[in-house]
């Protein structure tokens, strides 16, 4: 098989000579288009007989003597062409004839529809625009080579149409989204990739050094401390699309890196946070969908606002028959996870362990979209105690078919409480968590001047297409996902 591969490629490169030996730039410059392939095939009773200008990459071909049959692929989709030796000359015919599956041509010509009613350009002129020196993968391999498909994504976008929609539908996505942050007034602005200390979130970052300065940096792993920054500097409303990075496990939910928008609205809180949330996907849902209602793997999920709103304790109460009012002490929070099978650290919180039984035994039942409010203060460093009830915070975290979409707070805002946190933070640090966030002292001297009250908003970009794109895996919302280098 592999010397039968290498003698195809072998065939390429001896056509490629032959071109440039006869004055044919396998490489050519600059083609005029004036349709694609879809606009054609729904116009055609417009362009019936009318003159185009199209290409694409040929995916089939059909030589019948004096006459051959094809097909040349671009964005929009595929069209048909036919090649006749009357019309093109001997030349050019058979320069059509050598030519190979995946060589991308330029073609003038003139549409028409065939005797079994398939819209066709026939061709008075062609350009060899590239030659390709590589076969195309067989469609019954091509397809189903998952490794293949994630390491050479340019490959699985010329086999797979549908791979290329769901890019698509990620383009518009994004692009609704900016629309509808923007109506509301919110400024889009860019923020350090590069941080002097990791913070935001509570993640392992990657870590690099910078010659110059002769000091160690991170990539960031949130936007959040950044953008709240900027709420001192009296910018109301302010948004970042960008990219994070976290030197932590994969799986179909998780990549090394991906992408986040993070918003955070002066004067306002983390109900105000819920009404943007539902109603801004619900948005980008009808603008690149048409409908609210979309099908993820097999079941109808209903994206209509208002959404469910249930605080932790009572989702932990319903689902796993837990009532976290009822422990005195951290002993009876550990008894009672131990009963339900699920393991507890050294040093764990009451608060933690109700987040762990929340992560084991109530998010595999979150499918339709749900607001979950009200965690404990242990694992929200960065959101306002909700008065009256101390040990937890105004924070949420939304869920649609059992992920985490977005997470959002009433952003604290008071520097000494601040401080307290990340000095907390830095005590499980010393414990052994390297995922405890580290002190800013920078970010603490910025509340000193004054941020006003806000909420904070942030989502998951690539959760949220793998949604709207029915994709079951992050990698397959990521142009180019992070893979381990294949050995040639």
């Amino acid at each position: 098989m592999e010397m039968e591969f290498n003698e195809l490629i072998q065939i390429r490169r001896e056509k490629l000579n032959e071109f440039k030996q006869n004055g044919i730039d396998p490489f050519g410059g600059k083609f005029h288009i004036t349709h694609k392939a879809e606009e054609i095939v729904e116009k055609f009773e417009v362009l019936d007989g009318q003159p185009v200008q199209i290409a694409g990459r040929i995916m089939t071909k059909r030589v019948q003597g004096k006459a051959s049959f094809g097909h040349i692929q671009d964005l929009s989709g595929q069209i048909q062409i036919y090649a006749q030796l009357n019309n093109l000359g001997e030349e050019v015919y058979a320069l059509f004839k050598k030519m190979d599956i995946g060589d991308i041509i330029g073609v003038e010509g003139t549409i028409f529809k065939t005797r079994r009613g398939e819209v066709t350009v026939e061709v008075h002129k062609l350009s060899l625009l590239t030659k390709s020196l590589q076969p195309l993968p067989e469609k019954w391999h091509g397809l189903k080579d998952v490794d293949l498909r994630y390491r050479q994504r340019y490959l699985d976008l010329i086999v797979n149409p549908s791979v290329k929609d769901v890019f698509i539908k990620r383009t518009r996505i994004i692009q609704a989204m900016r629309r509808f942050l923007d109506n509301r007034e919110f400024l889009e602005v860019e923020t350090p990739t590069l941080h002097t200390i990791p913070g935001g979130a509570s993640a392992r970052p990657f870590i690099t050094h910078h010659n110059t300065l002769d000091m160690e940096l991170y990539m960031r792993i949130a936007l959040e401390l950044h953008l709240k920054r900027l709420l001192v500097g009296g910018m109301e409303r302010v948004y970042e699309i960008g990219r994070n990075f976290r030197n932590e496990g994969m799986s179909t939910k998780h990549n090394p890196e991906f992408t986040m928008m993070e918003l955070y609205q002066a004067y306002a809180d983390y109900e105000d946070m819920m009404e943007i949330t539902e109603n801004m996907i619900a948005y980008i849902a009808n603008e690149v969908l048409g409908d609210t209602i979309v099908n993820y793997q097999g079941e109808d999920i209903d994206l209509t606002p208002p959404w469910e709103r249930i605080t932790m304790i009572d989702a932990v109460k319903k689902y796993a028959n837990v009532d976290y009012n009822e422990w005195q002490t951290v002993e009876e929070a550990i008894t009672a996870a131990e009963k339900l099978g699920i393991g507890v650290e050294k040093g764990a919180t009451k608060g933690g362990i109700l987040n762990l039984i929340f992560e084991e035994k109530v998010e595999p039942n979150l499918v339709q979209p749900v607001f979950i409010k009200d965690y404990p203060i242990e694992i929200s460093p960065l959101a306002k105690k909700i008065e009256g009830n101390e040990g937890f915070t105004y924070r949420f975290e939304a869920f649609v078919v059992n992920r985490e979409l977005a997470n959002a707070f009433s952003e604290l805002n008071d520097p000494i409480d601040q401080k307290d946190r990340f000095e907390k933070q830095m005590e499980l640090r010393d414990k052994g968590d390297e995922e405890a966030q580290r002190m800013d002292d920078d970010f603490v001297k910025a509340l000193e001047y004054g941020m006003p009250p806000a909420g904070g908003l942030g989502i998951g970009i690539d959760r949220l297409v793998m949604l709207l794109t029915d994709s079951p895996s992050i990698r397959d919302v990521i142009l180019f996902p992070t893979m381990r280098p294949k050995e040639n």
